[in-house]
């Protein structure tokens, strides 16, 4: 008995899908469109057009400019966590306010001098630093509390509360609370951190002077600089594995744990993440306002850093950015010409985004762009319907040659 060998048949190769560019060709020219603007464009602006020319950036435009872009860190944060992860903070003021702290005690000690106490304790009789200012001298370690100080207290924070699995509402509401009681805390002056009046009078900083143009102009670069790297690490961390993870958690936690993922593990790393940009936001702040009191902490701001990401529209990463700049810029104008009514603005407009514009301003945009495409697709076919009728149907010189 004769066997035949079985033919082998070559199993196909998998190929995996190729990873998507950072951004695209267009995204790149818009980026460094940017970058050329916050770098040169605005600094030329302001310090080389004359003033009174139409083209001249003011002092003023500088400084609210540069608030506006630390401002758009902070709710590209808050994008990071909850419209990428699912996760609704309401105390990311505290972490913004902390990397201010960190920064304004750098300040206060080159104020005051080497070996000098800070104005506010010499009123209050102190006789030495207390032991959280010890490093407050060096601009090196300044550098890196901004970014540790806010990354320890969320990466603690969020370990018992992720672990003991709250979520929703209940994790919103434990956060509101965890900002409280840290600004009644900075409200003691027995806690080294002036009180109700916080930190102010500033005066330089690495031995630079603070209220110079060219200064206001570097940190307004510096901000711009920001928050460009940290849209590209938001962008690079919602497209690699670890972020497609996190949309996961997000719209099906448990089946993605079933999956073998530990949404614990994920969800505190960008917890972290998100706070450390906030204290980064904070610290780039604080020289160009030239003050930090407990207030930043306030549940008010908090919230206004969720309704930022919300106009602008989640899980989109640019829509935060323009959150940011439309929610303060309006504000901007409405304090001045109408203070009294700008928190009943801002509960409407965070209540009209949540019904009627789910995806903010985003969304809109999207959904516009995809009106058009249809209605283009629809007048493109719209002629050929007619052909298309009567070259089915066949013509009476046709049947009458068939007759």
């Amino acid at each position: 008995m004769t066997t035949s060998n079985p033919t082998l048949t070559p199993t196909p190769s998998l190929q995996l899908p190729a990873r998507a560019p950072l951004l695209s060709r267009r995204g790149w020219t818009v980026f460094l469109i940017a970058f050329i603007v916050v770098t040169a464009l605005a600094p030329a602006l302001n310090l080389i057009v004359p003033q009174g020319h139409w083209l001249h950036l003011s002092d003023y435009l500088i400084g609210l400019l540069g608030k506006f872009m630390c401002y758009a860190i902070c709710a590209l944060a808050i994008d990071l966590i909850w419209g990428y992860t699912g996760i609704l903070s309401l105390g990311h003021g505290l972490f913004f306010a902390l990397g201010g702290y960190v920064m304004g005690m750098y300040l206060m000690r080159e104020a005051a001098g080497p070996q000098a106490l800070p104005p506010f304790m010499v009123f209050l009789d102190w006789k030495a630093l207390p032991w959280h200012w010890s490093l407050s001298g060096s601009f090196v370690a300044t550098l890196l509390l901004v970014l540790l100080v806010p990354g320890v207290l969320a990466g603690v924070f969020g370990w018992f509360a992720f672990r003991s699995r709250i979520k929703g509402v209940y994790f919103s509401i434990i956060t509101q609370a965890l900002t409280y009681a840290a600004m009644l805390l900075f409200f003691r002056n027995e806690t080294g951190f002036g009180g109700n009046n916080g930190f102010t009078g500033f005066q330089s900083i690495l031995g630079f002077a603070l209220n110079t143009p060219q200064m206001h102009v570097l940190l307004f670069s510096l901000s711009g600089v920001a928050l460009l790297g940290c849209f590209l690490l938001a962008r690079w961390l919602t497209q690699s594995k670890f972020g497609r993870v996190l949309q996961a958690v997000r719209d099906a936690e448990s089946r993605t744990m079933f999956c073998g993922y530990n949404p614990v593990q994920y969800k505190l790393t960008i917890w972290v993440i998100s706070a450390m940009m906030c204290g980064l936001a904070g610290a780039l702040y604080v020289p160009q306002v030239g003050i930090i009191n407990p207030s930043e902490m306030s549940v008010g701001n908090s919230i206004e850093m969720a309704v930022w990401t919300a106009v602008g529209g989640r899980a989109s990463l640019v829509g935060p950015i323009i959150g940011a700049f439309a929610v303060n810029g309006g504000k901007s104008w409405l304090t001045v010409a109408a203070p009294e009514y700008w928190l009943y603005v801002l509960g409407l407009l965070f209540i009209a985004v949540t019904l009627f514009m789910p995806g903010g301003i985003v969304g809109l945009a999207r959904q516009w762009r995809e009106h058009r495409a249809a209605r283009r697709a629809r007048r493109s076919t719209a002629p050929a319907q007619p052909h298309a009728a009567t070259a089915s149907r066949p013509s009476a010189l046709a049947k009458g040659a068939r007759a």
